[in-house]
């Protein structure tokens, strides 16, 4: 981003009346704070019902017990059977205590947020619809939403926060949630992926949600290999070369290392495997440094990019077999699938021997 950024509204001390009023505001103008503020009262509702049937079974009993073996006429052994019961109703106790603080610690980082984005030309937004992203993790599952997240009001589109989606039903449903990063480039490009190998999981294999067939990998010069696998259209090398070039490589390795990068149509897309920290300025600092660095470097790199089978710049378009990498089979669960299955097989037949 071309201007300096304010990070004080993130520091600054927050009134504990001023989150209370900026909650209230919120949820009577907000849709999403009106739907937080009837799972609230769903769960302050059912904390009272569990705290009175505590109190009663449990609170209750023990002073009757306590009572009775002070005056001598009661038994010890009554007490200590109480003693379970007390644990739960302290432990119970404890959790409804953490999530309220936490709820209302979620309120402040959003106060926070919101003084954030007013004192930098930003919208901030609790939550949001799903966008028509064409990256990667988007437009996957069910119950899509952005939450928690900036985007800029004027000037070159930057989009930030927390993407999440829903697979899977029942004991499998799966919540997935990534930290992302929206960019708009000017020209049109051919779908390249920078997968970081710093958040790989078992045998190398990609944390991404799609894999990509690897004879589409490009190896690079110098160590950029040992940062990021690249991933381009076959016959596209060329391309992606023009789009890398060694001080583009540089500034990927340095500022965006932990994360993976997808450029396709006319987008820039950085992906965290966990969502960003809230009213974090250090993520804040990082994020739009990638913008200043990677991003302006992308830009002025591709200024002048014309896919040659199309030839015409005015055009700005890239020849289908460009626009999309092709998918390829996740071999790197098939390889985890069977090492469990190996050891499955492998405990049977000890215990049949033994």
């Amino acid at each position: 981003m071309d201007r300096t950024i304010d990070y004080t509204p993130l520091f600054v001390p927050v009134a504990r009346d001023e989150v209370v009023q900026f909650r209230t505001d919120a949820t009577r103008v907000s849709a999403v704070g009106s739907a937080e503020q009837v799972r609230a009262i769903i769960t302050w509702i059912l904390g009272v019902v569990i705290a009175f049937t505590m109190v009663i079974t449990v609170l209750v009993p023990m002073l009757v017990a306590l009572g009775t073996l002070a005056t001598g006429s009661g038994d010890l052994v009554d007490v200590v059977l109480l003693i379970p019961g007390i644990a739960i109703f302290a432990i119970g106790a404890v959790l409804g205590v953490r999530a309220l603080r936490r709820s209302r610690g979620v309120w402040e980082q959003r106060l926070r947020m919101t003084r954030f984005a007013l004192a930098n030309g930003l919208v901030y937004e609790p939550r949001s619809p799903a966008p028509s992203y064409p990256g990667a993790i988007f437009g996957l599952g069910s119950s899509r939403a952005v939450t928690d997240h900036f985007r800029t009001a004027e000037g070159r589109f930057i989009d930030f926060g927390t993407y999440s989606y829903v697979t899977g039903s029942g004991k499998n449903r799966t919540t997935h949630r990534w930290g992302f990063l929206a960019m708009q480039l000017d020209r049109a490009l051919p779908h390249m992926v920078l997968d970081s190998r710093a958040n790989n999981g078992l045998f190398g294999s990609t944390t991404l949600p799609t894999t990509f067939r690897r004879d589409q990998v490009l190896s690079l010069e110098g160590d950029f290999d040992r940062y990021f696998t690249l991933y381009c259209p076959r016959e596209y090398e060329r391309d992606a070369l023009y789009v890398f070039t060694p001080d583009l490589m540089a500034l990927a390795i340095d500022e965006a290392a932990p994360f993976d990068l997808e450029i396709v149509d006319e987008w820039l897309f950085v992906y965290s495997t966990a969502p960003f920290p809230l009213a974090d300025a250090a993520t804040y600092q990082r994020l739009l440094r990638i913008v200043s660095t990677v991003g302006a470097k992308a830009l002025s790199q591709t200024d002048r990019y014309v896919d040659e089978r199309i030839g015409e710049f005015s055009a700005n378009l890239v020849a289908p077999r460009g626009r999309r990498l092709e998918r390829g089979f996740p071999w790197g669960v098939v390889a985890v699938g069977a090492v469990v299955v190996v050891f499955w097989v492998g405990q049977f037949a000890l215990r049949s021997v033994f």
